[in-house]
C-alpha cells in the first residue's frame, strides 16, 4: 500500500507545464499592478509553499508564518521578477531563504524548548481529505529517515513536481547533484519499504 502511495504521490504531484506557464503569467501581470493576477498567483502556489517549508523546517507552529513571510517577500520583489525561470521555482527559492533566515534568527536567540518535530510539520501541511492519506503519513515517516539534502531534492521533484533544472535552481546546486540525491533518496526509500514488508511476508 505504501509503495502505491509513493508512486501516486509522484504522479499526482507533477503539474502540467501549462499551469506553470499560467502561474508565471500571473506573476508577470501582478508585477504590472494586476491585483486579480496577484491573488491567482498566491492561491495557485500557497499549498506548494506550505508543503515545502514544512519539509524544511522543524517547527510545525512556524509553517504558516514562513509561508506568509515567503509571499510578502515575493510580492515585494515582483518588480525584479523577469520570468526567466518559472514563477514557482522563483517563489520556492524565496521560501528556502525564508526558512534559512528563520534558522539564523532562532540560532541567535536562546531556545526555550527543543522542537524537532519535522514529521508533524509535514503532516500539518498535507491535506487530510484525500484518498490514501494514511499512506501519505507512512511516506512522511520514511522521508523523515532521509538526510536533509536528499529529502529536499525528493520533495521538490517528486512531491512538488519541479523539473530537475528548477529544483537545482531552488537548491542552489548543480542539476547532476539533484539527480544523484533523488536517486539515492529513492533507493533508500525502496530499501526501507522492503524492510517494512519483510515481517508481513514472514507472518503470511
Amino acid at each position: 500500500m505504501t509503495t502505491s502511495a509513493l508512486t501516486t504521490s509522484r504522479a499526482e504531484s507533477h503539474k502540467p507545464v501549462a499551469l506553470d506557464e499560467s502561474i508565471t503569467a500571473w506573476a508577470l501581470a501582478a508585477r504590472g499592478g494586476d491585483t486579480d493576477a496577484a491573488e491567482q498567483f498566491v492561491g495557485a502556489l500557497h499549498r506548494d509553499v506550505q508543503r515545502y517549508v514544512a519539509h524544511l523546517c522543524g517547527d510545525p507552529q512556524a509553517v504558516d508564518d514562513l509561508a506568509q513571510d515567503t509571499f510578502l517577500r515575493a510580492l515585494g520583489s515582483l518588480h525584479r521578477f523577469e520570468g526567466r525561470s518559472s514563477a514557482r521555482a522563483w517563489l520556492l527559492s524565496i521560501a528556502r531563504r525564508a526558512v534559512i533566515d528563520s534558522y539564523r534568527y532562532a540560532a541567535s536567540r536562546p531556545r526555550l524548548a527543543d522542537v524537532a518535530d519535522w514529521q508533524l510539520a509535514a503532516e500539518l501541511a498535507q491535506p487530510r481529505d484525500l484518498p490514501g492519506f494514511d499512506d501519505g503519513i507512512a511516506l512522511l515517516d520514511l522521508l523523515a529517515a532521509l538526510p536533509d539534502d536528499r529529502r529536499e531534492a525528493f520533495t521538490l521533484t517528486q512531491l512538488l513536481g519541479l523539473p530537475y533544472a528548477e529544483a537545482a535552481e531552488v537548491s542552489d546546486c548543480p542539476i547532476g547533484t539533484v539527480r544523484s540525491r533523488v536517486a539515492r533518496a529513492r533507493a533508500t526509500l525502496m530499501d526501507l519499504l522492503d524492510e517494512a514488508d519483510e515481517p508481513a511476508a514472514l507472518a503470511a
